[in-house]
Protein backbone atom coordinates (compact mmCIF):
# COMPACT_ATOMS: atom_id res chain seq x y z
CA UNK A 1 0.00 0.00 0.00
CA UNK A 2 1.44 3.56 -0.97
CA UNK A 3 0.57 6.34 1.75
CA UNK A 4 0.95 9.87 0.47
CA UNK A 5 0.81 13.02 2.52
CA UNK A 6 0.56 16.51 0.99
CA UNK A 7 1.85 18.77 3.59
CA UNK A 8 5.04 18.01 6.19
CA UNK A 9 4.21 19.79 9.00
CA UNK A 10 2.30 18.72 12.71
CA UNK A 11 -0.04 16.79 11.09
CA UNK A 12 1.82 15.44 7.97
CA UNK A 13 4.67 14.26 9.81
CA UNK A 14 2.95 12.93 12.64
CA UNK A 15 0.90 10.85 10.09
CA UNK A 16 4.29 9.80 8.37
CA UNK A 17 6.08 9.09 11.61
CA UNK A 18 3.51 6.61 13.31
CA UNK A 19 2.88 4.87 9.92
CA UNK A 20 6.50 4.00 9.67
CA UNK A 21 6.80 3.55 12.97
CA UNK A 22 3.79 0.82 13.07
CA UNK A 23 4.18 -1.10 9.47
CA UNK A 24 8.25 -0.10 8.45
CA UNK A 25 7.05 -2.22 5.16
CA UNK A 26 4.44 0.44 3.87
CA UNK A 27 5.44 3.38 1.69
CA UNK A 28 5.54 6.34 2.60
CA UNK A 29 5.83 10.00 0.72
CA UNK A 30 5.39 13.17 2.06
CA UNK A 31 4.93 16.22 0.13
CA UNK A 32 6.06 19.72 1.33
CA UNK A 33 5.90 22.72 -0.64
CA UNK A 34 8.71 24.52 1.74
CA UNK A 35 12.04 23.43 2.72
CA UNK A 36 11.01 22.95 6.18
CA UNK A 37 9.34 20.13 8.47
CA UNK A 38 8.34 19.48 12.00
CA UNK A 39 9.11 22.83 13.60
CA UNK A 40 7.47 24.91 16.57
CA UNK A 41 5.61 27.42 14.64
CA UNK A 42 3.72 28.52 17.97
CA UNK A 43 7.79 29.76 19.32
CA UNK A 44 7.95 32.17 16.48
CA UNK A 45 7.08 35.40 17.88
CA UNK A 46 9.04 34.11 21.36
CA UNK A 47 12.00 33.53 18.83
CA UNK A 48 11.52 36.75 17.64
CA UNK A 49 12.06 38.78 20.91
CA UNK A 50 15.90 37.67 20.85
CA UNK A 51 17.66 38.53 19.00
CA UNK A 52 20.37 36.64 19.33
CA UNK A 53 18.89 33.35 18.69
CA UNK A 54 18.61 31.63 15.15
CA UNK A 55 15.12 31.11 13.62
CA UNK A 56 16.19 27.12 13.33
CA UNK A 57 16.20 26.74 16.81
CA UNK A 58 12.90 25.90 16.12
CA UNK A 59 13.18 23.23 13.84
CA UNK A 60 12.26 19.77 16.38
CA UNK A 61 13.24 17.38 13.51
CA UNK A 62 15.27 17.98 10.35
CA UNK A 63 14.23 16.46 7.02
CA UNK A 64 17.04 14.20 6.70
CA UNK A 65 16.37 12.86 9.76
CA UNK A 66 12.76 11.41 8.83
CA UNK A 67 14.63 10.82 5.89
CA UNK A 68 17.42 8.36 7.12
CA UNK A 69 16.47 7.25 10.26
CA UNK A 70 12.65 6.67 9.85
CA UNK A 71 13.07 5.46 5.68
CA UNK A 72 10.26 7.97 5.23
CA UNK A 73 10.28 9.24 1.48
CA UNK A 74 10.13 13.45 2.02
CA UNK A 75 10.10 15.34 -0.98
CA UNK A 76 10.38 19.12 0.01
CA UNK A 77 10.12 22.00 -2.48
CA UNK A 78 7.42 19.70 -4.09
CA UNK A 79 4.12 21.46 -4.29
CA UNK A 80 0.75 19.38 -4.72
CA UNK A 81 -2.13 21.50 -7.63
CA UNK A 82 -4.13 18.69 -8.62
CA UNK A 83 -5.39 15.40 -7.12
CA UNK A 84 -7.07 13.31 -9.36
CA UNK A 85 -9.44 11.41 -7.19
CA UNK A 86 -10.72 9.02 -10.36
CA UNK A 87 -7.08 7.89 -11.15
CA UNK A 88 -5.85 8.16 -7.11
CA UNK A 89 -3.07 10.41 -8.35
CA UNK A 90 -1.65 13.73 -7.28
CA UNK A 91 0.67 15.94 -9.17
CA UNK A 92 2.17 19.32 -8.58
CA UNK A 93 5.80 21.38 -9.49
CA UNK A 94 8.61 21.24 -7.74
CA UNK A 95 10.61 24.51 -6.46
CA UNK A 96 12.64 23.89 -9.58
CA UNK A 97 9.77 23.79 -12.02
CA UNK A 98 9.93 20.46 -13.07
CA UNK A 99 6.24 18.16 -13.15
CA UNK A 100 5.73 15.45 -11.19
CA UNK A 101 2.73 12.68 -10.45
CA UNK A 102 2.38 10.21 -8.21
CA UNK A 103 -0.39 7.73 -7.47
CA UNK A 104 -1.92 6.33 -4.15
CA UNK A 105 -4.00 4.12 -1.77
CA UNK A 106 -4.19 6.12 0.78
CA UNK A 107 -4.16 10.17 0.82
CA UNK A 108 -3.49 12.55 3.86
CA UNK A 109 -4.25 15.95 3.17
CA UNK A 110 -2.36 18.32 5.49
CA UNK A 111 -2.35 21.69 3.86
CA UNK A 112 -2.71 23.35 7.02
CA UNK A 113 -3.93 27.18 6.92
CA UNK A 114 -2.74 30.45 5.41
CA UNK A 115 -2.77 34.22 6.58
CA UNK A 116 -4.98 36.13 5.82
CA UNK A 117 -4.13 39.01 3.20
CA UNK A 118 -6.53 41.82 3.73
CA UNK A 119 -8.00 43.28 0.24
CA UNK A 120 -6.42 46.98 0.68
CA UNK A 121 -3.70 48.62 -1.73
CA UNK A 122 -0.21 48.10 -0.82
CA UNK A 123 -0.58 44.53 1.14
CA UNK A 124 2.11 43.43 -0.80
CA UNK A 125 4.94 46.24 -0.54
CA UNK A 126 7.86 45.52 0.99
CA UNK A 127 8.30 45.30 4.51
CA UNK A 128 4.52 44.33 4.89
CA UNK A 129 5.19 40.86 6.69
CA UNK A 130 2.96 37.91 7.83
CA UNK A 131 3.95 35.01 10.29
CA UNK A 132 2.62 31.91 9.49
CA UNK A 133 5.80 29.66 8.06
CA UNK A 134 9.05 29.42 9.41
CA UNK A 135 10.64 31.00 6.40
CA UNK A 136 7.84 34.25 7.66
CA UNK A 137 10.12 34.01 10.85
CA UNK A 138 13.35 34.35 9.20
CA UNK A 139 12.73 37.04 6.61
CA UNK A 140 10.78 39.25 9.75
CA UNK A 141 13.72 38.65 11.50
CA UNK A 142 16.40 39.74 8.86
CA UNK A 143 14.46 42.77 8.03
CA UNK A 144 14.52 43.87 11.80
CA UNK A 145 18.32 43.83 12.20
CA UNK A 146 19.36 44.46 8.02
CA UNK A 147 16.88 47.85 8.47
CA UNK A 148 16.86 48.86 11.92
CA UNK A 149 13.50 48.82 13.16
CA UNK A 150 12.44 51.23 15.69
CA UNK A 151 8.04 51.63 14.41
CA UNK A 152 6.07 48.53 13.53
CA UNK A 153 2.42 48.76 12.78
CA UNK A 154 0.28 45.66 13.41
CA UNK A 155 -2.89 45.39 11.55
CA UNK A 156 -4.69 42.83 13.99
CA UNK A 157 -5.38 42.17 17.90
CA UNK A 158 -5.82 38.65 18.09
CA UNK A 159 -3.30 35.90 19.72
CA UNK A 160 -0.73 36.13 16.93
CA UNK A 161 -0.53 40.03 16.64
CA UNK A 162 -0.58 40.58 20.65
CA UNK A 163 2.57 37.63 20.70
CA UNK A 164 4.35 39.73 18.35
CA UNK A 165 3.31 43.20 20.06
CA UNK A 166 5.04 41.57 23.00
CA UNK A 167 7.94 40.24 20.65
CA UNK A 168 8.49 43.48 19.46
CA UNK A 169 8.15 45.39 22.47
CA UNK A 170 11.04 43.09 24.18
CA UNK A 171 13.29 44.61 21.33
CA UNK A 172 12.35 48.39 22.23
CA UNK A 173 10.73 48.71 19.16
CA UNK A 174 7.72 51.32 18.92
CA UNK A 175 4.34 49.52 18.68
CA UNK A 176 0.85 50.50 17.49
CA UNK A 177 -1.81 48.08 16.41
CA UNK A 178 -4.91 48.98 14.47
CA UNK A 179 -7.97 47.06 13.29
CA UNK A 180 -11.79 48.08 11.56
CA UNK A 181 -13.92 46.24 14.34
CA UNK A 182 -14.43 48.02 17.22
CA UNK A 183 -14.04 45.52 20.42
CA UNK A 184 -10.82 44.22 21.22
CA UNK A 185 -10.42 41.28 21.84
CA UNK A 186 -14.85 40.35 21.03
CA UNK A 187 -14.53 36.93 21.86
CA UNK A 188 -13.99 37.94 25.70
CA UNK A 189 -16.29 38.52 28.26
CA UNK A 190 -15.11 42.83 27.95
CA UNK A 191 -14.12 42.73 32.04
CA UNK A 192 -11.03 40.64 30.89
CA UNK A 193 -11.09 41.68 27.82
CA UNK A 194 -10.41 45.26 29.70
CA UNK A 195 -7.87 43.58 31.89
CA UNK A 196 -5.69 42.36 28.72
CA UNK A 197 -6.28 45.85 26.90
CA UNK A 198 -4.73 47.61 30.47
CA UNK A 199 -1.74 45.81 30.60
CA UNK A 200 -1.01 45.81 26.73
CA UNK A 201 -1.00 49.51 27.05
CA UNK A 202 0.74 50.08 30.14
CA UNK A 203 3.57 48.49 27.96
CA UNK A 204 3.44 51.64 25.65
CA UNK A 205 1.40 49.74 22.80
CA UNK A 206 -0.97 52.59 20.99
CA UNK A 207 -4.08 50.58 20.66
CA UNK A 208 -6.31 51.81 17.68
CA UNK A 209 -9.47 49.63 17.68
CA UNK A 210 -12.37 50.54 15.13
CA UNK A 211 -10.45 52.40 12.36
CA UNK A 212 -11.30 50.86 9.11
CA UNK A 213 -7.81 50.67 7.12
CA UNK A 214 -7.43 52.23 4.19
CA UNK A 215 -4.30 51.63 2.39
CA UNK A 216 -0.63 51.02 2.90
CA UNK A 217 1.39 53.83 1.13
CA UNK A 218 5.56 53.61 1.12
CA UNK A 219 7.70 56.64 0.39
CA UNK A 220 11.12 57.68 1.85
CA UNK A 221 11.99 54.55 3.74
CA UNK A 222 8.39 54.55 5.53
CA UNK A 223 5.82 52.87 5.35
CA UNK A 224 2.38 54.34 5.99
CA UNK A 225 -0.75 52.53 6.83
CA UNK A 226 -3.77 55.29 5.92
CA UNK A 227 -7.09 54.97 8.26
CA UNK A 228 -10.24 56.19 8.13
CA UNK A 229 -9.17 59.30 10.53
CA UNK A 230 -5.74 58.61 11.18
CA UNK A 231 -2.29 58.04 9.61
CA UNK A 232 0.28 55.67 11.32
CA UNK A 233 3.94 55.52 10.00
CA UNK A 234 6.53 52.57 10.34
CA UNK A 235 9.55 50.91 8.84
CA UNK A 236 7.78 47.22 9.15
CA UNK A 237 3.87 46.59 9.20
CA UNK A 238 2.81 43.16 10.56
CA UNK A 239 -0.12 41.59 9.02
CA UNK A 240 -2.07 39.74 11.73
CA UNK A 241 -5.76 39.54 11.11
CA UNK A 242 -6.40 35.57 11.35
CA UNK A 243 -5.98 32.26 9.06
CA UNK A 244 -7.84 30.46 6.87
CA UNK A 245 -7.73 26.90 5.93
CA UNK A 246 -5.97 25.66 3.00
CA UNK A 247 -8.51 23.90 1.38
CA UNK A 248 -8.47 25.30 -2.50
CA UNK A 249 -6.64 21.93 -3.42
CA UNK A 250 -9.82 19.48 -1.90
CA UNK A 251 -12.58 22.20 -3.23
CA UNK A 252 -11.13 21.74 -7.13
CA UNK A 253 -11.15 17.80 -6.24
CA UNK A 254 -15.00 17.91 -5.17
CA UNK A 255 -14.28 17.12 -1.56
CA UNK A 256 -17.22 18.54 1.11
CA UNK A 257 -16.09 21.65 3.27
CA UNK A 258 -17.57 22.37 6.46
CA UNK A 259 -17.29 25.61 8.64
CA UNK A 260 -14.59 28.32 7.52
CA UNK A 261 -14.48 26.35 4.43
CA UNK A 262 -12.42 23.71 6.12
CA UNK A 263 -12.20 19.94 4.75
CA UNK A 264 -15.37 18.34 6.30
CA UNK A 265 -13.66 15.02 8.03
CA UNK A 266 -15.83 12.39 9.98
CA UNK A 267 -14.59 11.38 13.36
CA UNK A 268 -11.76 8.78 11.84
CA UNK A 269 -10.57 11.98 10.17
CA UNK A 270 -12.05 10.70 6.59
CA UNK A 271 -13.45 13.36 3.71
CA UNK A 272 -16.34 12.25 1.69
CA UNK A 273 -14.10 10.43 -0.35
CA UNK A 274 -13.29 7.18 2.10
CA UNK A 275 -9.83 6.80 0.50
CA UNK A 276 -8.78 10.50 1.49
CA UNK A 277 -8.07 12.17 5.33
CA UNK A 278 -7.87 15.57 6.01
CA UNK A 279 -6.25 16.43 9.30
CA UNK A 280 -4.33 19.89 11.13
CA UNK A 281 -5.29 23.12 10.31
CA UNK A 282 -7.17 22.73 6.65
CA UNK A 283 -9.43 20.35 8.71
CA UNK A 284 -12.85 20.86 11.00
CA UNK A 285 -13.85 18.73 13.95
CA UNK A 286 -16.34 18.49 15.99
CA UNK A 287 -17.34 20.79 19.03
CA UNK A 288 -17.83 18.46 21.89
CA UNK A 289 -20.30 21.25 23.73
CA UNK A 290 -22.45 21.62 21.12
CA UNK A 291 -21.26 18.30 19.08
CA UNK A 292 -21.45 20.54 16.16
CA UNK A 293 -18.75 20.93 12.89
CA UNK A 294 -16.27 23.65 13.79
CA UNK A 295 -12.70 24.58 12.89
CA UNK A 296 -10.40 26.13 15.77
CA UNK A 297 -6.92 25.74 14.26
CA UNK A 298 -4.61 23.91 17.38
CA UNK A 299 -1.68 22.25 17.70
CA UNK A 300 -2.76 19.35 19.92
CA UNK A 301 -5.78 18.48 17.36
CA UNK A 302 -2.79 18.60 14.73
CA UNK A 303 -0.61 16.28 15.90
CA UNK A 304 -3.77 13.86 17.51
CA UNK A 305 -5.39 13.84 14.08
CA UNK A 306 -2.41 13.03 12.59
CA UNK A 307 -1.95 10.20 14.56
CA UNK A 308 -4.98 8.73 14.03
CA UNK A 309 -5.34 9.13 10.41
CA UNK A 310 -1.98 6.65 10.73
CA UNK A 311 -4.11 4.25 12.61
CA UNK A 312 -6.98 4.69 10.22
CA UNK A 313 -5.22 3.92 7.20
CA UNK A 314 -3.56 1.05 8.68
CA UNK A 315 -6.80 -0.42 10.31
CA UNK A 316 -7.22 0.30 13.32
CA UNK A 317 -10.58 1.79 14.15
CA UNK A 318 -9.48 5.32 15.81
CA UNK A 319 -12.39 7.87 16.09
CA UNK A 320 -11.74 10.92 17.75
CA UNK A 321 -14.57 12.49 20.11
CA UNK A 322 -13.33 16.31 19.01
CA UNK A 323 -12.31 19.63 20.80
CA UNK A 324 -13.43 22.02 23.39
CA UNK A 325 -11.23 25.05 21.65
CA UNK A 326 -9.03 24.86 24.69
CA UNK A 327 -6.38 27.84 24.35
CA UNK A 328 -3.91 29.38 26.13
CA UNK A 329 -1.26 32.87 25.34
CA UNK A 330 1.03 35.38 27.14
CA UNK A 331 0.46 38.63 26.57
CA UNK A 332 3.31 40.90 28.84
CA UNK A 333 3.13 39.51 32.39
CA UNK A 334 -0.25 38.06 31.73
CA UNK A 335 -1.84 34.65 31.07
CA UNK A 336 -4.69 34.31 28.95
CA UNK A 337 -6.86 31.43 28.76
CA UNK A 338 -10.32 29.88 27.20
CA UNK A 339 -12.11 26.63 26.52
CA UNK A 340 -15.57 25.83 25.58
CA UNK A 341 -17.99 28.41 24.65
CA UNK A 342 -18.45 31.86 25.86
CA UNK A 343 -22.14 33.68 26.23
CA UNK A 344 -22.60 34.62 22.27
CA UNK A 345 -21.82 31.12 21.22
CA UNK A 346 -23.63 29.23 24.16
CA UNK A 347 -27.30 30.98 22.65
CA UNK A 348 -26.44 31.13 19.57
CA UNK A 349 -25.77 26.97 19.77
CA UNK A 350 -29.07 26.83 21.35
CA UNK A 351 -28.49 26.60 25.14
CA UNK A 352 -29.77 28.81 27.64
CA UNK A 353 -27.14 29.96 29.38
CA UNK A 354 -25.75 32.20 32.33
CA UNK A 355 -22.47 33.44 33.25
CA UNK A 356 -20.43 35.25 36.26
CA UNK A 357 -17.02 36.76 36.62
CA UNK A 358 -15.30 36.75 39.79
CA UNK A 359 -12.17 38.11 40.75
CA UNK A 360 -10.08 35.31 43.01
CA UNK A 361 -5.81 34.78 43.80
CA UNK A 362 -3.61 32.80 42.66
CA UNK A 363 -2.14 32.15 46.01
CA UNK A 364 -3.18 32.07 49.81
CA UNK A 365 -4.57 35.64 50.96
CA UNK A 366 -1.42 35.22 53.38
CA UNK A 367 1.20 33.91 51.01
CA UNK A 368 3.55 36.81 49.88
CA UNK A 369 3.34 37.50 45.71
CA UNK A 370 -0.77 36.67 45.25
CA UNK A 371 -1.94 38.04 41.51
CA UNK A 372 -5.28 38.27 41.33
CA UNK A 373 -7.36 36.01 38.69
CA UNK A 374 -10.24 36.90 36.83
CA UNK A 375 -12.86 34.17 35.99
CA UNK A 376 -15.90 34.29 33.66
CA UNK A 377 -17.77 31.07 33.80
CA UNK A 378 -20.48 30.05 31.52
CA UNK A 379 -23.15 27.18 32.48
CA UNK A 380 -26.83 25.98 31.04
CA UNK A 381 -29.88 26.68 32.57
CA UNK A 382 -31.69 24.23 31.63
CA UNK A 383 -29.64 21.01 32.26
CA UNK A 384 -27.05 22.80 34.78
CA UNK A 385 -24.14 21.84 32.17
CA UNK A 386 -20.71 23.75 32.28
CA UNK A 387 -20.33 25.18 28.86
CA UNK A 388 -17.38 27.30 29.16
CA UNK A 389 -14.28 29.30 30.94
CA UNK A 390 -12.44 32.21 30.48
CA UNK A 391 -9.30 32.97 32.53
CA UNK A 392 -7.23 36.10 32.80
CA UNK A 393 -4.09 36.57 35.55
CA UNK A 394 -0.61 37.44 35.82
CA UNK A 395 0.31 33.08 37.59
CA UNK A 396 -2.17 30.40 38.12
CA UNK A 397 -3.98 30.34 34.76
CA UNK A 398 -2.28 28.63 32.21
CA UNK A 399 -2.80 25.15 33.08
CA UNK A 400 -6.04 25.94 35.62
CA UNK A 401 -7.75 26.23 32.48
CA UNK A 402 -6.98 22.07 32.08
CA UNK A 403 -9.16 21.52 34.59
CA UNK A 404 -12.13 23.32 32.88
CA UNK A 405 -10.99 21.56 30.09
CA UNK A 406 -11.27 18.09 31.35
CA UNK A 407 -15.04 18.72 32.90
CA UNK A 408 -16.46 20.02 29.41
CA UNK A 409 -14.74 17.03 28.09
CA UNK A 410 -16.36 14.32 30.66
CA UNK A 411 -19.58 16.85 29.96
CA UNK A 412 -19.66 17.73 34.15
CA UNK A 413 -22.31 20.26 35.05
CA UNK A 414 -21.71 22.89 36.75
CA UNK A 415 -22.41 21.37 40.30
CA UNK A 416 -20.31 18.21 39.53
CA UNK A 417 -17.29 20.51 38.62
CA UNK A 418 -18.16 22.69 42.12
CA UNK A 419 -17.50 19.39 43.87
CA UNK A 420 -14.08 18.49 42.21
CA UNK A 421 -11.46 17.95 44.61
CA UNK A 422 -8.88 20.37 43.42
CA UNK A 423 -5.14 20.91 44.75
CA UNK A 424 -4.41 23.13 47.67
CA UNK A 425 -1.40 24.88 49.09
CA UNK A 426 -0.68 28.41 50.12
CA UNK A 427 1.72 29.02 47.38
CA UNK A 428 -0.32 27.43 44.42
CA UNK A 429 -4.17 28.49 45.52
CA UNK A 430 -6.40 29.76 47.80
CA UNK A 431 -8.33 26.81 49.82
CA UNK A 432 -11.05 27.58 47.27
CA UNK A 433 -9.87 27.37 44.31
CA UNK A 434 -10.70 30.15 41.85
CA UNK A 435 -12.67 27.53 39.62
CA UNK A 436 -14.75 26.34 42.24
CA UNK A 437 -15.46 29.77 43.37
CA UNK A 438 -16.49 30.68 39.81
CA UNK A 439 -18.84 27.24 40.00
CA UNK A 440 -20.29 28.19 43.37
CA UNK A 441 -21.33 31.40 42.34
CA UNK A 442 -22.65 30.17 38.87
CA UNK A 443 -25.06 27.91 40.94
CA UNK A 444 -27.23 30.84 41.90
CA UNK A 445 -27.77 32.06 38.51
CA UNK A 446 -28.65 28.71 37.03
Amino acid sequence: MKFVIIGGDAAGMSAASRAKRRAPELEVIVFEQTQDVSYSACGMPYNLADPTRPMDDLVVRPARVFREKQNIDLRTGHRVERINREGKTVSGTTAEGKAFKVGYDKLLIATGASPIKPPIDGADLPGVMYLKLLEDGRRIKAFIKENNVTKVVIIGMGYIALEMCEALRERNVDVAMVKPRPVFLPWMHPELAARVRSEVESHGVELYPGYEIKAIHQGNGVLKVTCKGIDLEAQMVLTAVGVKPNSELTEQAGLELGPSRAIAVDRQLRTSDPDIYAAGDCADAFHIVTGERTWVPLALRANRAGWAVADNVLGTNVELEGIAGTAVFKVFKLQVARTGLNLRQAEEAGFEPAEIVIKSRSRAHAHPGAKSILVNMVGDRKSGRLLGVQMVGEEGVAHRINAAAVALHARMTVEEFSQCDLAYAPPFSPVWDPLLTAANQLLKQL
